[in-house]
């Protein structure tokens, strides 16, 4: 099933999207940051409730911001224009913070999240990290500017794994994970460009709405202890591990996300 695209103006810039139909509570699906939301095509089309995905500035198809802005109030923008009534908010990484921060600054838009490897605002960096991780981050610094190389690391962290071997997810999926991110570097977006004044990190108590979290266990192990605490924080929050999967589990088993996501929305 094709999704159909959509543009919706927020300030100077035009947000790409697509959208499905369905029945019931309409999804919004957020992007990683070394994604866009063509990294949910998968996904959308085995779901049965209706699903909206777009791109954020300076990826995919959304150019960058020529001024200051907050992703927070491009998703509300979106939100405006695409549903009705309250939708569940379903956020990876980047997007799972994004999320986060919407459910504790717009509460009464939001049925509730879906937080897939998620990212968290106002958290505290890691004092150390895994072996395997630190060893890949080193190869990033020495890289430099080097896009080529910085495409094939972050490919082996996110996609492969930190753990595991290069190249562990391949075909279609690797390919289009590099088209994507390539588009990111490309853009030279700052990674804290569109961030607001939320501290999602410090707030995790007052979430007061259905959550589940989700991880792959093959995920960096920093993200996994991440997912771990918000699910212990986050009052009723449901959890559900996708074994086999690293960080973006909707290119390399989308349907077994796409039903863990059916599962997590439907009659809550």
């Amino acid at each position: 099933m094709t999704g159909e695209r959509f543009e919706i103006p927020s300030g100077p810039v035009t947000l790409a999207g697509e959208r499905w139909d369905g029945e019931g509570t309409p999804l919004v699906l957020l992007h990683a940051g070394v994604a866009d939301r063509r990294s949910w095509r998968a996904v959308a089309e085995r779901l049965t409730a209706p699903a909206i995905a777009y791109d954020r500035r300076g990826f995919g198809r959304t150019p960058p911001s020529p001024e200051p802005f907050t992703h927070l109030e491009d998703l509300v923008a979106v939100l405006d224009a695409t549903v009705d009534g309250p939708a569940w908010l379903v956020g990876n990484s980047m997007g799972g913070a994004l999320a986060l921060d919407a459910a504790l600054t717009v509460p009464e838009r939001i049925a509730g999240l879906v937080l897939i490897a998620p990212a968290v605002s106002g958290q505290p960096e890691p004092e150390t990290l895994d072996p395997d991780t630190t060893g890949i981050a080193a190869q990033l610094e020495a890289a430099g500017d080097d896009i080529e190389e910085q495409l094939r690391l972050e490919a082996w962290l996110w996609l492969d794994g930190p753990a595991g071997p290069e190249g562990r997810v391949g075909g279609t999926a690797r390919a289009l994970a590099l088209e994507m991110n390539e588009r990111v570097l490309r853009n030279a977006v700052p990674e804290d460009a569109g961030e607001g004044d939320v501290d999602a990190w410090s707030r995790l108590e007052e979430i007061d709405m259905p959550v589940t979290v989700m991880w792959g266990d093959r995920d960096v192990p920093f993200g996994i202890e991440t997912c771990r605490a918000i699910a212990a924080r986050v009052p009723g929050a449901r959890t559900h591990v996708l074994p086999g999967a690293a960080h973006l589990p909707s290119l390399e088993q989308p349907a077994e996300l796409a039903a863990a996501i059916q599962a997590s929305t439907s009659g809550r």
